[in-house]
Parts: structure tokens; sequence; C-alpha cells
């Protein structure tokens, strides 16, 4: 246990035991900025708590020196659930796979968003089932070939932002493995978030779906490629700026040259526009991670956190059943043999 008044360092949230993932794996860099950026928000490690499914992701509760529990496939979200209802005081996080929790997980996932549990979910996405040694999941792309699709996988992909937000997640973002500075910038972002918190992870796997992301995590086409989301800012990108995103008198965003369509034309992100349609739309720009792609908060709005409203109910129920003894009990009362 931490004692009171020291000031946390990343080594009070790592644990002791070896971090074991295939060498090059972008989890390393997840896990080191998540302990780097963990001091800041002043909880020590006994009330914090990391939920794991099952995956490659799923060993990343042992390698934090804090409460958690690695749970079984899919089910991550459902035991945060439990947890936060009980236990306010906690500072609750779920890391899975785009295997565990778009797949036998898919269900806990969007009811834990939908329901606005206040839980940090971060979802890894390598586009792929690493830790069963490389099948097809479900943000695999179509025509994938793997040991599970040997002709080409058939299945549409999941949108893991897209998805989020048409649970009407209150937290939306994305950001990349490898970005020292975006990724905690992001984390901190979604801890400050009161409700449910969901950001997607680009990771890379080196061993079955190496450089599925090189577009982005790559310095010099990452440059050219990723568009950062600024909340207030007209949305541009490229090593100059001079790519922007607009949009169509239909509702359509289309990528335009800056110099062509004019700055006063580019669109304005507005994280915190309660309707999601823009924040789909920006989900949508990029199908696929292979061009141009929005990184960054997409949503980020309030509303009441589960378990608020029963809350009030107890309260209520304890003042009403009061109101009602009182009044049976009020006046001429007999009692039946």
């Amino acid at each position: 246990m931490t004692a009171l008044g020291d000031a946390l360092t990343k080594a009070d949230f790592q644990s002791d035991q070896e971090t074991r993932w295939c060498p090059g794996c972008g989890d390393y860099a997840i896990l080191s900025a998540v302990q780097g950026f963990l001091p800041e928000l002043g909880i020590p490690p006994e009330r914090i708590v990391f939920m794991t499914g099952i995956g490659c992701a799923g060993r990343f509760a042992y390698y934090m020196d804090t409460y958690g529990m690695h749970g079984i496939h899919g089910r991550a979200p459902a035991l945060a659930t439990g947890l936060a209802t009980t236990r306010a005081d906690l500072s609750i996080w779920v890391v899975t796979g785009d295997g565990d929790a778009l797949s036998i997980g898919g269900n806990h996932l969007i009811h834990a968003l939908r329901r606005n549990v206040p839980v940090k979910i971060l979802l890894f996405n390598n586009q792929i089932y690493g830790l069963t040694k490389g099948q097809a999941s479900p943000t695999s792309e179509r025509g994938k070939i793997t040991k599970s699709t040997p002709f080409g996988s058939h299945d549409r992909p999941f949108d893991p932002l897209a998805l989020a937000l048409g649970a009407e997640a209150t937290f939306v973002a994305r950001t990349l493995d490898t970005d020292r500075q975006h990724l905690p910038e992001v984390l901190r972002a979604a801890a400050a978030h009161a409700g449910a918190a969901f950001v997607e992870i680009y990771q890379n796997c080196p061993v079955f779906n190496d450089g599925a992301f090189d577009v982005l995590r790559d310095r010099a086409q990452g440059a050219a490629n990723r568009i950062p989301l600024v909340h207030g800012a007209p949305i541009r990108f490229g090593a100059g700026l001079e790519r922007g995103v607009v949009r169509e008198a239909d509702g359509d965003l289309r990528i335009v040259d800056v110099a062509d369509a004019g700055e006063d034309a580019l669109l304005v992100h507005d994280a915190h526009r309660e309707d999601p349609s823009l924040a789909f739309a920006l989900a949508r720009l990029a199908e696929r991670p292979t061009g141009p792609t929005p990184i960054g908060v997409f949503r980020a709005v309030e509303r009441p956190l589960h378990g608020a409203a029963a809350t009030r109910d107890r309260e209520r129920t304890v003042a009403d059943t009061a109101a009602l003894d009182a009044l049976l009990h009020a006046g001429d009362t007999w009692t039946v043999a």
C-alpha cells in the first residue's frame, strides 16, 4: 500500500512479473504509457483495478501492480460493471482485444457503453487473433488470408468506433500504440471522463499481422495520413497541413486540398456535440487504416452514470416507506388475530 503523501511514480505501478509478449509487440508500448501516466491521477495503486479478458491483452493485469482480474473470454466489461456498481471509489479499467471484445464479448461491451458504466475500456486492435496463432478476428479486412480463412475472409469487419457510437458511448477515441505523446493524451482524457470511456488503440502484431498500421505508425507516412481531431479546431492534416475535411450539403464528409476548398470551408471538430452523427461520420471516414485516418477524441459528452437513478430510487423508496409506515400507524389501528 502506498504511504499517505508519497509522490507516485511509474515504478509504483510496475509489478514484479516478467513481461512476456512477442518481441516488438505493441503491447509493450501501451503498458509503458499506462504505467507512466497513472501517477498523474494521484490515485494510489490499491484503488485502481484492471480487468482483462482472454488474448494477449489479457496478460496486462499481471504486469500492473494494482488490483486486477484476468477474467474469461469477453467477460471483462461485465466484471467491471459489477465492481463499478458496488465500489464508486475505485478507478476501474478494462483491457481487451479486438477478438475478446468484439466476438464473444460484444454483448457485454455494448451494454457497458450504453449504460454509461464509469469504467475505462482500452481495446487493443491488431485485426487478428494473436494468442491463438493468427486466425481472422472481427476486425480483419475482407479477403484476409489466415489459418481460419485460407481462401480469404468473406465477413465485413466491425468498425469498433462506429459500434461504440452506435451504443451511444459518451466518450469514444482512437490512438496508436507507439505514439508517446498522443497515447498518454488520450488516456488522460479518458481518465478525466466521468462515464464509460472507450479507446481503440491500433496495436501492431509483429508475428501474425505485422505492418497493418504502418501508414499511421511510420513517422513519414503518419505525417501524411493521420487526421488529428482537436475539439474546436478545423480538421486539417498533412506534413504542411495542406489537406482537410469538409462536410457536404448531404452530410457526407470529404477530404480536400485546403488550397482548393478554402480554410473557411473546413469542418470544425465538435467532440461535445450531443448528436453522435458527426462523430459517426468521422469514424466512417476511413474504412480501413490504409490511408488518411482520424485520430483523437471523436466524442465526449455528459450523461447520467449507470446506477445514479437506482441510488435515487433507493432513497425515494426509503422515504416513501417511512411515509407509508407513518400513515398506517396514524389514528385508530387494530390487530387481526
